[in-house]
């Protein structure tokens, strides 16, 4: 425990770690043999598995385009993961180049290769901190920087809270960091369900790894929500969420629920 309070774990090769696993599935190269073993399981468990990651990570670059778009100027992005390309900033700029930026991370690893592909200016927070600790990542220094919570934000919580378990009162975090933002903001979530097909095996995988995996309902991601007023089409599968291409093949199975929300008071 820092004077943050983040709760940053030792680096651990050993065990497979949910930002890098993820990044494998992407198609990335900044993971470990553990990662691509438990990966592999992944796809083994679950065909559409790397359908599904892909679906999620274009729901982010859909949903950030939408919320820049709106005129929002400051995102704070917890639980970040790896850096892949296009990265947050990157998406945004293509709407809007003085758009800030808070990347925020409780994985060391994930921090060391943030802090060296994503240097740039003071436009740029990357900052080690625990999403179990809302107070602290608003309070955070390097996350007040660049981030004016008197201004709209967008807050991403995209693929993380599924790695909450229920004893960690995730709907505690998201009221946490929804009442430090002002009218106006934003709320990007996406989150893993086992609604659409039977994900025991894929659970099992991480059970292995550094963090578990809980899957939620429609119902209870919906309720992550409250405080804020969904916006077209509501919660919807990753794929269905705004398309700008034809969904991809298998996409009804697809275990990742999206949606964007506003606050408005």
């Amino acid at each position: 425990m820092t004077q943050y309070g983040f709760r940053a774990e030792e680096i651990d090769t050993s065990r497979p770690h949910p930002a890098r696993i993820y990044d494998y599935l992407l198609g990335g190269k900044d993971n470990y043999e553990v990662d691509r073993e438990a990966g592999n399981q992944l796809a083994y468990a679950a065909p559409e598995v790397r359908i599904g990651v892909r679906a999620n990570r274009a729901f982010l670059q859909r949903a950030v385009r939408y919320v820049v778009g709106t005129g929002v100027r400051q995102i704070l992005d917890i639980g970040t993961g790896l850096p892949t390309s296009p990265n947050v900033h990157e998406i945004a700029e293509e709407v809007a180049p003085d758009v800030r930026i808070a990347y925020v991370d409780n994985d060391p690893i994930v921090n060391t290769y943030a802090n060296a592909l994503l240097s740039r200016t003071g436009e740029t927070s990357i900052v080690l901190a625990d999403l179990r600790d809302p107070r602290a990542i608003v309070e955070h220094p390097d996350v007040r920087k660049v981030i004016d919570f008197d201004e709209p934000v967008a807050l991403l919580l995209v693929a993380i809270l599924h790695f909450l378990t229920d004893a960690e009162d995730p709907a505690r975090v998201v009221a946490g960091l929804r009442d430090a933002l002002p009218a106006g903001s934003f709320l990007v979530l996406s989150h893993a369900t086992g609604d659409f097909a039977d994900r025991s095996e894929a659970k099992a995988v991480y059970n292995k790894a550094t963090a578990t995996l809980n899957l939620r309902s429609r119902a209870e991601v919906e309720r992550f929500f409250d405080g804020f007023e969904l916006i077209e089409p509501g919660l919807a599968q990753a794929p269905f969420w705004r398309p700008d291409t034809p969904p991809p093949p298998r996409s009804a199975e697809i275990g990742f629920y999206g949606g964007v929300a506003r606050k408005n008071g």
